[in-house]
This record gives C-alpha cells, structure tokens and sequence, in this order.
C-alpha cells in the first residue's frame, strides 16, 4: 500500500503543506508515503519540450494507490501548477477516442482525497462556494479517469494565518488511516433506491397529515381539493428536502 502527497502550492512549509503533512503523517503503520513538490518539477505536456518530468510523476502516480491532491484555491479556483498537471495528465489518465470522448485509462479504481483552503471567511466559503471550483475541477479530472473519491477537506480563513487550527489538524489527521485501507467502490444503487423511497414515504406521511387537518376546517372538502392538495404540499416538501441535500448539506465549510 502506498500514498502519494501531490503539493501544488508556491511553499512547502504553508497552510497547504501543512494540511497534506497532517494527513500523511497519520497514515497507518507499514503503508508507504510519498510527497512530490510540483514546484520541484519541470511539468509540460508530452512531447512539447525534451526538459520534461511528466513521466517520472507519471510513474509516481502508477506505483501508488491512493492520491492526495494539496492545492490552494486562487481567485476560486485551484492553483495553476495543479491545473497544468492535471492538463497534461489527461492523456496518461484517460484514452481518447475518435469522436473526443474519453473513457477511464490504466488509473482506474484508485482512490484521492483533496485539500485546498482558501483566504475567504468560513461564512463566506459556505454562502458562495469559494472553494467550490477546486473540488470540482480535480472531481472532474478523477471520474473521467475512474479514480475514487475519498473525501475532501477545506481550510478558509488563512489569510495572514502560519499554522493549521486545531479543528483542521484533527481532521486531516483523521483522514490518515482512513486512506491507508483502500476500499471497494461500492454498488449504492440499492442503498439509494432505499433512501429515496424512505424520503417518499416521509413526505407522503407527512402531506397525508396536513390534508387530514384541512378536512377538519374545510367541510366542503371534495376529490379535487383533495388532489390540489396532496400536489402542492408534496412540491412544497420535495422542494425543501432537495434544497437541504444539494445546498445545506453539501455546503463547504
């Protein structure tokens, strides 16, 4: 078992750095650490020119299972030396056919994990998303190549800030043994299958109630009130669970 660190960050010793340290130095005993400083490279795409350390961080890549990508968030985006390697990875990650599509290469079924902060407050990051860009883009790069998420971890607030908070450190650190036990992908479709289904008898249940209410006050209750009803109020829920799952929830802090 090996994981290798990938620091796209202009310093070793930053809020980002730091992070990635917190997280491979609580890997369990007997896995295999690497850390690889992009800055440290030449990186250009194949081909392009001879002074080039594409493949050597290519072979970085294959010989470990498990990737932990560290890049801060610029302008809500992810640093510019993590996005060319990820750009000239593109080639190495996936096979492109005639039309342009892509299907996932010779990566497939590894797993990441992603830190980045940003200099925005927690409350801002959570409003707007600041940090949102950086996860996506590497989100982006590993399922096309079919490489398995892990989990993501965020720092906001380091503006003028030299060390990690504690709350960050325990929580990179907790991520440690949890990448050194590479895990099957799982086949949730069932598990959601059931979830949806738990969520549908909830509001049902629920609009069920409030309609039994109304009939209470409204005598002259009849079929179509009845549906008009159930519609509007089953929307209204649907709408709330749906906002709180894909806003609330998901939320980066």
């Amino acid at each position: 078992m090996k994981i290798l660190g990938i620091l796209g960050s202009q310093s070793q010793t930053g809020i980002t750095a730091q992070m990635l340290a917190q997280v491979l130095d609580h890997v369990s005993p007997g896995v295999e650490v690497e850390r690889v400083f992009l800055e440290d490279y030449q990186i250009h795409p194949a081909g392009v020119k001879e002074d080039n350390d594409l493949d050597e961080l290519v072979a970085k890549l294959a010989a470990s299972d498990v990737w932990v990508w560290a890049a801060p968030t610029y302008w809500r985006g992810i640093s510019g030396i993590m996005k060319k390697f990820l750009d000239c990875l593109r080639p190495k990650l996936v096979y492109i056919k005639a039309n342009g599509d892509t299907i996932p290469g010779d990566f497939k079924n590894k797993h990441y994990l992603t830190l980045t902060n940003c200099y925005a407050s927690t409350t801002e990051n959570w409003l707007t998303g600041v940090t949102d860009e950086t996860f996506k883009t590497v989100d982006r790069v590993m399922t096309a190549a079919g490489v398995i998420k892990v989990g993501e971890i965020v720092c906001p607030n380091t503006l003028k800030l030299e060390q990690l908070p504690l709350k960050k450190q325990q929580l990179c650190a907790h991520y440690g043994p949890k990448i050194s036990h590479q895990e099957r992908k799982d086949d949730s479709t069932m598990k959601r299958y059931l979830q949806l289904f738990v969520m549908i008898a909830v509001m049902a249940f629920l609009t069920m109630g409030i309609q039994q209410l109304l009939r209470n006050l409204m005598p002259w209750w009849n079929f179509w009130l009845n549906y008009v009803s159930f519609t509007l109020i089953f929307f209204v829920l649907l709408a709330v669970i749906l906002h709180f799952v894909t806003f609330v929830k998901h939320r980066r802090r």
